[in-house]
């Protein structure tokens, strides 16, 4: 009876570690390397409702050992944003000139993989199912995926597709969430950034190139 109930409890133990295993990712994105993330390759921003911003531009400058390296600036009047932004010592501001040299990602054709500027680890990973987690180097705290699209729902320029949508809670600097919305062929299509007061900034992603 005590080397069934043994049994039984080793079994219950791996079945629960199993399960574990299957919903913490990785916080390294694997995958072959992607269009999105090659030089000359461009982005453009949607400021949508934010005001106070214009004239984003950004591109990718550099490809080594799988990490892109983009360059991008943008004209920023919004005071919120300035503010948060000069937290982060990789950016420029001079005025309401504000740019950055150094934004580096990881892309391949599974995912999104931040390096600096964010919390370093995976941003999505598009084989995921809703309830994962990836893991925030250095952290304790991780980014969870809350919903992944069916049918084609989520309005993005002139089409609807499927995205997943995986939130973060930084709880810091003023933000309370970020959520991060990708589509398996043009990668993040936006950004959602959510303050204490619970205001909102939606910013969508348009890449000059996809998977």
């Amino acid at each position: 009876m005590k080397l069934l109930r043994s049994l039984f409890i080793v079994l219950l133990l791996l079945a629960i570690s199993s399960q574990s295993c299957k919903k913490s990712k990785s916080s390294v994105i694997e995958g072959e390397q992607s269009p999105m993330g090659v030089v000359g390759t461009t982005v453009q921003v949607s400021t949508g409702n934010v005001a106070g911003v214009s004239n984003i531009t950004g591109s990718v400058t550099e490809l080594e050992d799988g990490i892109s390296t983009f360059t991008a600036s943008a004209t920023i009047t919004n005071s919120r944003i300035k503010t948060l932004l000069a937290n982060f010592p990789e950016f420029t501001i001079s005025g309401n000139n504000v740019s950055i040299s150094e934004l580096k990602f990881k892309i391949t054709d599974q995912g999104y993989q931040a390096v600096n500027v964010l919390d370093p680890g995976v941003l999505v990973n598009y084989n995921s199912n809703v309830g994962d987690t990836y893991p925030i180097a250095g952290t304790n705290s991780s980014r969870t995926v809350v919903s992944k699209s069916t049918v084609d729902d989520y309005s993005w320029g002139y089409m609807d597709i499927k995205v997943s949508v995986v939130e973060e809670n930084p709880n810091k600097l003023g933000v309370k969430k970020i959520k991060y919305i990708a589509n398996h062929r043009w990668g993040l299509v936006a950004i959602v950034i959510t303050f204490d007061d619970n205001t909102e900034l939606n910013f969508g992603l348009f890449s000059s190139t996809n998977n």
